[in-house]
């Protein structure tokens, strides 16, 4: 055995691979889905990280147990007598050596830092451009099919479109899975496993987790993508993996309402950072009604205690600090901008006056740091009803499942018997007892990263072990109770190796089409979309999207270039873009 096996492609895994891949280990990565990425890539707010270099630049007093109090605190609902876990110490001493591992080993802008709620401290890292979950999640895709590539997938395997279905064991150790292909065929892969299939909080039916745990949130919409359907937990249930937490799923306050379309089941996340910046929230009468950065459960605790519908309000100097995320917002009908404090008020019903008083309260409040619902940090604080806002209609939404499949701080998965499960790791939100009973904002792609870092580590460490039982020819080995004897001379039934899709950086068939032309094309049995000055029937990748096909459709017939340059690099288009192209565009 001689290979790391990661189950699940988002960034808990892609971490868990590139560490893998780092210490010396052959990795194969199995992905249910066309395309990589999961959960992740939606993450809009960015990764949480202490003694950072960004932090030290900004002169921001921050440290690691200042960060583990932050966390302890909200993992046990705001007790202030609450003890650290040893999970939670891991969480947030490896906070900046993860930051500084995704810059160094992948070349990440992570320079901005914001502060998100329940944070004493500013320590939330983003970049520049694009969200910070795509920009991360997608650095470590590529890397991971680079090395795919150089190596011939000798090192680095990817396999999509296939889903693991069941653990392989050996008496009481895991050697290996078996998974479906893209062909409906089953196969075997033999090696020590983690597991990064992320929660449950896309899975609604009767049957399913969190009708189980928490069927008062079944009415719930959700940003999770329908493959968050807890098959890893049960999978690693089924051989005797122990759970924990299950019941505490997180309830975001801020989920994106669009107007054309609000009962939808599945909603966009609005970024806590929005927030963070100086965002406020008014109730359906215009008054404020919470501490904006509160934490996640105990906004949509007062949501609950007051009438909706809930705006989320920034002011000109917000807009313009997170102009980015405002400007994807708006393209995706999820939020609009008002030119005056006049226009909000006739948008929301309510008298200009009374509009101004609730903005002159504030910002009084802001000034003399005297607010009635107990908020500490104000950052663009003074509104005025002569500036101009970007607003978003928000409500609660199901976005995190703190319950899961318990693991220790090596991130081994622990069995029914209190015992860990030889062979067996996992990382990110498979996981339970990481957060507690409340997850702080940042920390989910924070606990990918670093969880993953330690299953790789903990994963190649036990390769290490069994192959220095191989080389000393200890004794066990010949009574065939270890796991290399249960697999030693099987045939790996897999299927070849995927070559990485060959780059095009150039495209021309020497049609070419009107704006008008392509605009009668927009339908989801008949979508062509404008990139780059160039036409593309995505017709056949709807389904396939990553975002999902309601994110393609709201440019269906027209030209998503710039939708299209705020969340990807150009070098996807290159990519997968000429297996799409019709033509280009006629001006």
């Amino acid at each position: 055995m001689s290979q790391v096996i990661v189950v699940g492609g988002g960034l808990a895994g892609l971490s868990a691979a590139h560490q893998s891949l780092q210490n010396g280990a052959r990795v194969t990565l199995i992905e249910r889905n066309p395309f990589c990425g999961g959960n992740s890539t939606k993450a809009t707010s960015g990764i949480n990280g202490t003694l950072t270099q960004a932090q030290i630049s900004k002169g921001i007093l921050d440290n690691p147990g200042v960060f583990i109090a932050d966390t302890t605190k909200s993992s046990q609902l705001g007790d202030p007598n609450a003890k650290p876990t040893e999970i939670i110490k891991v969480l947030c001493n490896e906070s900046g050596p993860a930051i500084d591992w995704l810059i160094n080993s992948f070349g990440l802008d992570l320079s901005l830092v914001s502060r998100l709620g329940g944070h004493s401290h500013e320590r939330t890292h983003r970049g520049k451009e694009k969200f910070p979950g795509m920009t991360i999640t997608y650095g470590l895709m590529e890397r991971f099919e680079e090395i795919e590539k150089k190596t011939n997938g000798k090192q680095a395997r990817l396999l999509t479109r296939s889903k693991v279905t069941k653990l392989l064991k050996n008496g009481e150790e895991v050697i290996g899975v078996e998974y479906v292909d893209k062909s409906g065929q089953a196969k075997q892969e033999y090696g020590v496993v983690i597991i990064a299939t992320g929660g449950y909080a896309a899975d609604f039916s009767k049957e399913g987790i969190l009708a189980q745990v928490r069927p008062d949130l079944l009415s719930f919409s959700t940003t999770n993508g329908d493959h968050c359907d807890g098959s890893g937990i049960k999978m690693a249930q089924d051989i005797g993996a122990n759970t924990v937490d299950m019941k505490w799923v997180q309830v975001h306050p801020t989920g994106l309402v669009n107007v054309k379309d609000p009962n939808s089941k599945t909603k966009f996340l609005a970024a806590e950072a929005l927030r963070g910046c100086g965002g406020i929230l008014l109730d359906k009468n215009g008054n404020r009604f919470c501490d904006e950065l509160g934490r996640r459960d105990y906004v949509s605790g007062m949501m609950a205690k007051n009438a909706g519908p809930f705006r989320l309000i920034l002011n000109g100097a917000a807009s313009k600090e997170i102009e980015w995320h405002c400007k994807h917002y708006v393209g995706r009908n999820l939020m609009v901008r008002y030119n005056s404090g006049k226009e909000l008020a006739a948008a929301m019903g309510v008298a200009p006056e009374h509009l101004a008083n609730t903005f002159k309260v504030y910002s009084d409040q802001a000034n003399t740091k005297n607010d009635p619902y107990g908020k500490k940090f104000f950052h663009n604080a003074q509104f005025s009803m002569d500036d101009y806002f970007h607003v978003s209609i928000v409500c609660p939404v199901v976005h995190y499942c703190m319950g899961g499949i318990q693991i220790d701080e090596t991130a081994r998965i622990i069995g029914s018997n209190g015992k860990p499960i030889t062979g067996l790791y996992a990382t990110g939100e498979v996981c339970g007892g990481v957060h507690g009973k409340n997850r702080l904002g940042g920390n989910s792609l924070l606990d990918c990263v670093v969880f993953g870092r330690v299953s790789g580590r903990s994963a190649t460490q036990d390769l290490l072990n069994s192959l220095t039982q191989v080389v000393t020819g200890e004794k066990q080995l010949g009574q065939g109770s270890s796991r290399l004897s249960a697999i030693a001379g099987q045939v790996q039934q897999s299927q070849p190796v995927q070559q990485a899709p060959a780059t095009t950086t150039s495209t021309s068939s020497g049609k070419t089409f009107t704006v008008e032309e392509v605009a009668k094309h927009s339908t989801d049995t008949d979508c062509w979309c404008i990139l780059y000055d160039k036409v593309y029937d995505v017709t056949k990748f709807l389904e396939d999207h990553p975002g999902g096909k309601e994110a393609i459709m709201l440019f269906a017939g027209k030209d998503a270039t710039e939708q299209f340059d705020m969340l990807h690099q150009k070098s996807v288009l290159d990519k997968f873009g000429p297996d799409f192209y019709v033509g280009d565009l006629r001006k």
